[in-house]
């Protein structure tokens, strides 16, 4: 695997793909939707909207790539995004977890 190249892409799939999930069955007043700064290596799903008549402002991931490696800095899903990048055939050593 190509990590310049390979990366990116691998990163922003598996994000689109949970944000796929989402839309499906979206609640009412809250979008969730995938933010990419490709050059800077800045990936987020973010949700955002009303809820009970309270602002929600919500990261449910962000990843950073830096140095070749996932910089896993936010997740709030159940098997962890690093699972999911395990799954795709990334090194545990192309990670980290802060």
């Amino acid at each position: 695997m190509d990590k310049l190249t390979d990366y990116p892409k691998l990163i922003e799939c598996i994000l689109a793909e949970y944000i796929s999930l989402c839309n499906r069955r979206p609640e009412p007043n809250i979008e969730t939707f995938l933010i990419v700064d490709q050059p800077k290596g800045n990936y987020i799903w973010m949700n955002l909207g009303w809820q009970n008549g309270e602002r929600i402002t919500g990261m449910t991931v962000y990843v950073r790539l830096r140095d070749s490696k996932f910089w896993i800095e936010e997740d709030w899903t159940e098997n962890g995004i690093a699972t999911d990048l395990i799954q795709a055939g990334v090194p545990k050593e192309d990670m980290e977890q802060a």
